[in-house]
């Protein structure tokens, strides 16, 4: 029997020093994975609640009126309109309303540095809700891997027969599978949330355009009206 034995000792494969050691750290407990995703929950909450409530603010109501106000040319209507109102709309009726003494053409440039440098106040911490919806489930996924690499270890180093091992692994994966779980519960909410700011900033973008082209188009349209009446004047 001794023979047996020290053949069967043998026959076991030695793990080298950097197996054995990653397998020390895999065999850790996955609730800190648990803990990063709670973490990354508790920011993208946050971080969801801030930008609902800077998007609230920072627009017009009525944008569809000042439109048709400047493409009738009231501008002090909607200097009044724009007066104390912050955001992308405002702020491009603002400075592009210092700007119409210099033409239409000046106008159109400076509507132009107006929505690029308002822009990305809106986009702010979006990039963070777009990464964690897409590696969340990832990180997820990484937790459940080390805890089924944890209760297979487990398993094999637990002296137990029949129904006891069958309890044993599936207590081990359903425990492991909660990280995933947990990772599709962080992701999901912050992809819908990506996904709806970024509408909001296309809508908000559309129609800081769409001022724009109706101030611009209500200057050039009064330059040819002007220079018809000059030359009505010189011709009398």
């Amino acid at each position: 029997m001794t023979p047996i034995l020290l053949l069967s000792q043998t026959s076991q494969p030695e793990l080298g020093w950097l197996s054995s050691k990653l397998l020390g750290v895999t065999l850790t407990s996955a609730e800190w994975v648990l803990w990063i995703l709670v973490i990354l929950s508790v920011l993208s909450i946050a971080i969801m609640l801030e930008r609902t409530v800077y998007f609230a603010r920072n627009r017009l109501p009525d944008s569809e009126g000042l439109a048709v106000r400047l493409a009738r040319g009231d501008f002090e209507a909607a200097r009044k309109a724009v007066e104390g109102r912050s955001g992308m709309e405002a702020a491009v009726v603002r400075e592009a309303l210092a700007s119409t003494a210099q033409g239409a053409d000046t106008v159109e440039q400076v509507i132009a540095s107006t929505m690029s440098r308002e822009r990305p106040q809106y986009e702010r911490f979006l990039s963070f809700l777009g990464t964690l919806g897409n590696n969340a489930p990832f990180i997820g996924l990484f937790g459940t891997v080390l805890g089924i690499i944890k209760a297979f270890h487990d398993l094999g180093a637990a002296n137990v027969k029949g129904a006891a091992i069958q309890q044993t692994v599936m207590a081990g994966i359903s425990e492991a599978l909660v990280a995933t779980a947990v990772g599709l519960a962080v992701a999901i909410p912050a992809v819908v949330a990506f996904n709806i700011f970024n509408r909001q900033l296309k809508t908000l973008t559309s129609r800081a355009n769409a001022l724009g082209y109706a101030l611009v188009g209500s200057m050039r349209a009064e330059r040819p009206a002007s220079e018809t009446a000059a030359r009505a004047a010189e011709g009398r």
